[in-house]
């Protein structure tokens, strides 16, 4: 289902997704949905790498060679 989001842009960002969009042979709307959709991934991975890095400073593992010498 989809539902529609209204978002104010200056004009100058405005004016670049349009040609950015244009370029791409996209519509400005198909552009901003995949804009979005790589920032939340960025932010998902982001989270995941702080989440498990913690837990691995908490289990002794420090360094790539730390975690090559437990997985091997």
């Amino acid at each position: 289902m989809r539902s529609t989001l209204t978002i104010s842009l200056p004009q100058e960002m405005r004016n670049e997704v349009s040609r950015q969009a244009k370029s791409r042979r996209m519509t400005q709307s198909e552009f901003v949905r995949q804009a979005v959709q790589e920032k939340l991934w960025e932010d998902a991975v982001n989270e995941s790498v702080r989440v498990l890095a913690s837990r691995a400073r908490g289990s002794g593992l420090r360094t790539d060679g730390d975690v090559f010498n437990t997985i091997s």
